[in-house]
């Protein structure tokens, strides 16, 4: 890709304000587009400015409602590829189904499989993305994947909050490899919730791995969703004799019962970033976001000037 090709910002509706601040930053405006619906519900996409030979990036996390982000992020892609874009990116700061990854049981479908087919084939030249749940969806793609980590700006940011005495915990097994880059980073110990599932299918912690208390503890997980694994394993830190709980992830999905359990739990602070769109009624007083828009400024440039992505994986 030519960097005298026009590098163009575009957005759905998932996340307008993280585009705004990606596009502030790279210094140049958003690109005129709207989606709206029908009469019927079925989505319009109207591009307003030529995108012929353009070098074209749209963010749109598939966040919630999935179905609706996704397709905007479908009809969009197929309106610049006819539109003449030289290059669409989707740029998915939250990949939706990402947690369909295999099958865990007979006739389950692989539902980031399909969304990937289904990305491919509206027009995708390249994806970049954030904290994958599972990073084997990387190769899911025939196209090349950039796939950026929440780790090293979640560690800055306790680095420059000066906490001492800390220990690194994994709420659960699928999470170690990721809290174990974090707390090699932030120079701390780290210790393992060991959860098992019960005869009554729910998920009970069966042990704790590692020196807990009096220690600062920080939980890291890729999502919260309904916040269960994270407020179950601080309740059961608190009682080992933990001192301060914080718990921190890239995706704040915060679902169901998640605001509940979390103003209720031992835990001093929550700190999230904003790939997903915050309410402000989720906004309670534990949360703190960081904004992840010059990541990935910063990456949309590499690729636009063909320069190494790799730097900013670290």
């Amino acid at each position: 890709m030519s960097s005298r090709q026009q590098l163009k910002i575009f957005t759905g509706n998932a996340n307008p304000a993280l585009a705004e601040e990606i596009a502030r930053y790279l210094g140049v405006s958003l690109g005129a587009a709207k989606v709206t619906r029908f009469s019927d519900g079925e989505i319009q996409v109207k591009i307003n400015e030529s995108v012929r030979g353009s070098d074209v990036f749209i963010i749109q996390p598939t966040s919630e409602p999935v179905n609706e982000h996704l397709m905007e992020l479908l009809v969009m892609m197929d309106a610049m590829r006819r539109a003449s874009a030289i290059r669409i990116t989707p740029v998915m700061p939250f990949y939706g189904y990402a947690r369909q990854d295999r099958k865990a049981r007979a006739r389950d479908p692989i539902t980031a499989k399909l969304v990937a087919n289904l990305i491919t084939a509206s027009g995708a030249k390249r994806v970049l993305t954030m904290d994958l749940h599972a990073a084997q969806i990387q190769g899911f793609f025939d196209i090349p994947v950039d796939h950026l980590r929440g780790v090293p700006l979640l560690a800055q940011y306790f680095i420059q909050q000066q906490v001492d005495n800390i220990v690194v915990v994994s709420p659960d097994m699928g999470s170690v490899q990721r809290a174990r880059e974090f707390a090699e980073r932030i120079g701390a110990p780290l210790a393992i919730i060991d959860r098992r599932r019960s005869d009554q299918n729910e998920a009970e912690i069966k042990h704790i791995i590692g020196d807990i208390p009096g220690k600062n503890i920080i939980m890291l997980d890729d999502i919260i969703d309904t916040a269960g694994t994270i407020t179950q394993g601080a309740v059961a830190l608190k009682e080992l004799g933990a001192e301060n709980i914080y718990a921190c992830c890239t995706h704040p999905v915060l679902s169901g019962p998640a605001l509940d359990l979390l103003i209720e739990a031992p835990i001093r602070e929550v700190i999230v970033t904003n790939t997903i769109v915050l309410p402000e009624w989720k906004r309670i007083s534990k949360i703190k976001i960081l904004s992840v828009a010059p990541l990935i400024a910063e990456a949309i440039m590499r690729i636009h000037k063909n320069l190494s992505v790799s730097k900013l994986f670290d």
